[in-house]
């Protein structure tokens, strides 16, 4: 029997999009457009199914959380200028819903993320809001970005590690055994290198700083040979082409910096929210969509986006002390 592939992050996130919505409008059930959704990858069934456990175990913790949040959900609530028609009944339901949505997106516990906890179980090593380095048992060292799991397997003469979620960042020792590295349906065969191999969507991106890698983007495809400064995105068994970067400018994460250029707002909020203890959720798709040039250290996720906000006019709200809205 073949194995599915991990849960992605974007996988985990539609599929929260898609149980609010038929918690809202339960006919939307029935609809084309979440049938569609559904049978369009086995990935989609598996997310919304865990999806489901996951509204169904913050049921008790929303409950209570709306009764003792009740004055902060509702200041929230009549920020968001509820039409007078809806009455009280809309209110405390949607105080209710709110809670329950905030404990998805905060966590029940600390570091508790609703779309990595399955994954979690199966690693090694993971990081929640900061950089972790590791030395695997070949002296190889793996730096995690913040929000990261491996899974290592060195059996048989091969050296193999499986990217669960986040990035990892590779120094590979020469033993003569193999390593590779999964990721997203794809593989990265090491040649002698330092790399980093990052989750992005729906499949992954490598980018090399030194050495060679073999990246396939599906078990059987032809590889392709990445050297010093380059860098390949892949998904759904495809590759696009190679580009050349700098490859220090594009991995000085590991340095506490995130540089971009001409990059969407939504993927900088994104990146600088895995280096926060709560969670930053971005309320304006449009506002996601602008661009963004410049060098943000991850220490101070929220006084960077702080800075952002005044030069680009959005507001950010940070409610119960965990979650940050950003619209």
């Amino acid at each position: 029997m073949s194995r599915l592939p991990p849960i992605t992050e974007a996988q985990s996130q539609a599929a929260l999009q898609w149980l609010r919505r038929i918690n809202e409008q339960p006919g939307q059930a029935e609809g084309a457009a979440f049938k569609r959704w559904l049978l369009a990858d086995p990935g989609h069934r598996a997310a919304y199914a865990q999806a489901q456990a996951l509204w169904q175990k913050s049921a008790a913790p929303a409950a209570r959380l709306a009764e003792e949040e009740h004055e902060s959900l509702q200041r929230y609530l009549d920020a968001m200028a509820t039409p007078p028609a809806m009455g009280r009944w809309w209110q405390r339901g949607a105080a209710l819903a709110m809670a329950a949505c905030l404990v998805m997106a905060v966590g029940v516990a600390g570091g508790w993320h609703p779309g990595y906890w399955l994954q979690d179980l199966q690693a090694d090593y993971s990081s929640a809001g900061q950089i972790r380095q590791v030395t695997l048992a070949d002296q190889s060292q793996v730096t995690l970005d913040a929000g990261s799991a491996i899974a290592v397997d060195f059996v048989k003469g091969e050296r193999r590690v499986r990217l669960l979620h986040g990035a990892a960042f590779f120094q590979v020792t020469h033993t003569g055994e193999p390593f590779l590295v999964e990721a997203a349906g794809g593989e990265v065969r090491v040649l002698g290198t330092q790399f980093e191999v990052r989750e992005q969507g729906e499949g992954a991106q490598v980018t090399v700083r030194s050495g060679r890698v073999a990246v396939s983007p599906a078990q059987g495809a032809a590889p392709r040979e990445l050297t010093a400064n380059q860098q390949v995105a892949y998904a759904a068994g495809r590759a696009g082409a190679p580009l050349a970067v700098d490859s220090d400018n594009r991995l000085a994460w590991r340095q506490g910096w995130l540089n971009y250029y001409q990059a969407p707002l939504a993927q900088v909020i994104e990146e600088l929210g895995r280096y926060h203890p709560g969670r930053i959720l971005l309320l304006n798709e449009e506002l996601g969509q602008r661009k963004v040039s410049g060098s943000f250290p991850v220490a101070e996720p929220l006084q960077a986006l702080g800075s952002l906000g005044k030069v680009m006019g959005f507001s950010q709200q940070t409610v119960l002390g965990r979650l940050t809205l950003i619209r």
